[in-house]
């Protein structure tokens, strides 16, 4: 099955280029450290999944651009043309003259309606191309106007129009430290949207990927390109072909589907968050060496003390004992450090997968009660290496993840809400107070539903 990407906006642009440059360059790589027929399935499955044959012989991504201005789209279409191994199709994308202003209620209300029937017939018509499609994966910021604001737009019209496609939203949270004063309103609009119209929501923190950027590929001046190319890289790691089944004879099909059926049990769960490892500088791969009893030890440490990455992991942080009841004193210091899961999904990519045990992970302390272990676990292995790493170990996790990101930026946009800073920006939009205390009142409800878990 194929997944057309929707990209959104000038982030969603720069990192879908990304996304496809790293599945593209994993695809040519000499480094898949696996047979020649098995490399041949994995190309074939790849092929299907993210791009058309052309007569030209050059891959063309299924993928709809689009940005309300203009100099982004053309940048990556032309990037991408000059790589020689991929493009775009020329006829996908969709700019204007003039941007949304860093304003949610501009892209949503304004240049959402106004361009739906354009917008939505390139999607038709990437969707027809598929001989079957298995979804959509959409690519946006959380904090500007198109990305956030026509990407909520567009993400209801797809569901609309697709009722029974799968839809991934993939976001980016903005820096803490704030790029734009509105940051905040926009991402409570965003996620309030998204919840509503998508399936499940994987995101990746700018902090955190800044940080993996200084302290694990030793960068100094640390640019957009290097954040957007180790996100790409992650979510390569996700989505390129695995065996999702233990026989391991056909690579899944329905990446999409076989990732919601072992993540989102419940629609008022729908948050992803996404650890791998090893991450390191290219020039370090050749001195190191990496067992998969310490990858899945590692990983499994960032999962339950909820690390951002292999380095600084907190190891004194455990699981509860079943059974054992946890006296008062020590309750709230479960809630400030053991992070539990609804579901985990373990990708594992490289040689001797087979070998790999991951009984640590279907520990039933790990899990919400209400949910069996056996079913709140996946795990997908493919014995054909990723992007240079002889072994890799991705983790993509439903679980309290995000609580803490997510009612930080809820907290500050109640507090500027509260003295009615730049909300007439949005009225004079026809984004009314009582469409933000709507969104305010459904993100609450999300942050108690993963609190109480």
């Amino acid at each position: 099955m194929s997944i057309v990407t929707v990209q959104l906006g000038q982030c969603g642009n720069q990192i879908g280029r990304e996304v496809f440059n790293a599945i593209c360059s994993d695809v040519h790589g000499t480094h898949g450290l696996c047979s020649k027929k098995e490399n041949e399935s994995y190309h074939d499955a790849c092929k299907e999944r993210f791009f058309i044959e052309a007569e030209s012989g050059v891959p063309v991504a299924r993928a709809v651009l689009v940005d309300m201005e203009p100099k982004v789209i053309s940048q990556t279409l032309s990037i991408a043309a000059k790589s020689g191994y991929w493009k775009y199709d020329d006829h996908s994308h969709f700019c204007q003259k003039q941007g949304s202003g860093n304003n949610w209620a501009n892209g949503y209300t304004v240049h959402g309606p106004r361009h739906k029937e354009v917008i939505m017939n390139l999607v038709q018509k990437e969707a027809e191309k598929c001989d079957r499609l298995g979804g959509f994966f959409t690519i946006m910021s959380m904090a500007g106007g198109t990305g956030s604001g026509l990407g909520a737009f567009v993400t209801q019209c797809l569901r609309d129009a697709f009722p029974s496609s799968f839809i991934l939203n993939h976001v980016i949270w903005p820096y803490g430290t704030g790029e734009v004063i509105v940051q905040n309103y926009n991402s409570v609009l965003t996620l309030s949207h998204l919840y509503q119209s998508s399936d499940a929501l994987l995101v990746h923190e700018n902090d955190v990927i800044h940080k993996i950027c200084a302290q694990l590929m030793h960068m100094k001046q640390i640019s957009f390109k290097d954040v957007n190319q180790v996100i790409a890289h992650q979510l390569g790691s996700v989505f390129q072909p695995t065996y999702t089944a233990e026989d391991g004879l056909h690579y899944s099909r329905n990446p999409l589907g076989d990732l919601m059926e072992t993540l989102v049990p419940h629609p008022e769960f729908k948050m992803l968050g996404l650890r791998n490892i090893p991450q390191m500088p290219e020039n370090s791969l050749a001195y190191s060496t990496f067992s998969w009893p310490g990858l899945i030890k590692h990983l499994r440490q960032m999962l339950i003390a909820n690390a951002k990455m292999e380095e600084g992991i907190d190891w004194q942080v455990q699981p509860p004992r079943p059974g054992s009841s946890i006296p008062s004193s020590h309750s709230t210091n479960k809630l400030l450090h053991f992070n539990t899961s609804i579901a985990n999904l373990v990708i594992l990519r490289g040689k001797d997968t087979h070998s790999a045990d991951l009984g640590s992970f279907r520990d039933p302390s790990l899990y919400t009660s209400w949910l069996n272990p056996q079913d709140a676990f996946g795990a997908w292995k493919t014995p054909r290496a990723f992007n240079k790493y002889e072994k890799s170990a991705s983790l993509v996790s439903n679980s309290q993840f995000l609580l803490k990101p997510l009612d930080n930026v809820v907290r500050k946009a109640w507090n500027m809400f509260a003295s009615k800073a730049y909300v007439h920006q949005y009225t004079k939009y026809g984004i009314e107070e009582e469409d933000f205390l709507d969104s305010f009142t459904a993100l609450e409800q999300v942050i108690s539903s993963y609190t109480i878990l």
